[in-house]
């Protein structure tokens, strides 16, 4: 598999900022998938799992957070690309021994560029809608760890992080 292009492609030659051309790129199917982990209290992560904080459903409210901010990752991210995703999830679930939740993000759409940063943005935008809405209980929680865990489609093909 290639390895990342040997220049920044965000980059003109005179050093200014520039978004890819892509329209000479063929549509495939995309799909990025990230993770992020908010570390919290015993007692926190208790609260949300049994919906007792204060502000209502933490993993409801993460997870429609971060599917919009997926959607929105053009508006957000200069110089990204505005895209059609044809799927946004978000899954978040418990982890005793952090103690805390694992988010993960998965993006797809056929298109002419990928979904790493659609992905990104979704782990992270919902990672903080958790620390949002729990740092009343607890302002300890500390968000760690986010990464792209793999991609596929378009001319690089697939990639994994290494475990």
């Amino acid at each position: 598999m290639p390895g990342p292009s040997p220049r920044l492609t965000h980059i003109a030659e005179d050093g200014s900022a520039a978004m890819v051309d892509v329209g000479g790129k063929a549509e495939t199917v995309r799909e990025a998938t990230a993770e992020g982990f908010v570390r919290m209290k015993p007692e926190t992560l208790a609260l949300i799992r049994a919906g007792d904080v204060k502000k209502g459903d933490v993993l409801g409210a993460a997870r429609i957070a971060g599917i919009m901010a997926a959607k929105q990752t053009a508006s957000l991210i200069p110089l990204c690309h505005p895209l059609a995703l044809t799927k946004v999830a978000v899954d978040i679930e418990a982890d005793e021994a952090l103690p805390g939740l694992k988010v993960t993000a998965t993006c797809r759409l056929t298109g002419k560029t990928g979904v790493e940063m659609e992905a990104l943005t979704a782990v992270s935008v919902a990672c903080l809608t958790i620390y949002d809405m729990a740092k009343a209980v607890d302002r300890f929680m500390e968000i760690s760890g986010i990464r792209v865990l793999a991609k596929s489609g378009g001319k690089s093909g697939d990639w994994r992080a290494e475990a």
